[in-house]
């Protein structure tokens, strides 16, 4: 009979930080990277401070930012980086699920897909 061995919470705890880290990381690595490609092609446009122009259609999407992405276009890899960002802190919800499976704590199993399922459906939210 093999035993699972249980996570302690200090490895969570560590694990935790390892995953923030890393996501904010490379979230600022990305926008950066995006602003590089982004003022190297737009760089001496002349700015109309007057006018607001929201973000265009496809990137206020998944699927859009994606695409101008790995179109190599600076607003869609920028975009990219935020969203990034966004999802850090959901993933570490996710992982929390799992830690919290690992240790057989149902409680805060529970209370933890509560939180990931607010999360995910305040971001799927339309409207």
């Amino acid at each position: 009979m093999a035993t699972t061995r249980q996570w302690t919470d200090q490895q969570v705890e560590i694990t935790i930080s390892m995953l923030l880290r890393t996501g904010v990381t490379l979230a600022a690595a990305i926008v950066i990277v995006g602003g590089i490609v982004y003022l190297f092609y737009n760089g001496n446009d002349i700015p109309e401070d007057h006018i607001f122009r929201g973000e265009p259609a496809d990137l206020r999407q998944a699927p859009g930012i994606f695409n101008d992405a790995l179109a190599f276009r600076g607003r869609g890899i920028i975009q990219l980086g935020i969203l990034l960002l966004i999802l850090t802190p959901v993933a570490r919800v996710a992982f929390s699920v799992f830690a919290f499976w690992q240790q057989r704590d149902r409680l805060y199993i529970i209370v933890t897909l509560v939180v990931l399922l607010i999360l995910v459906h305040g971001l799927l939210a339309t409207g």
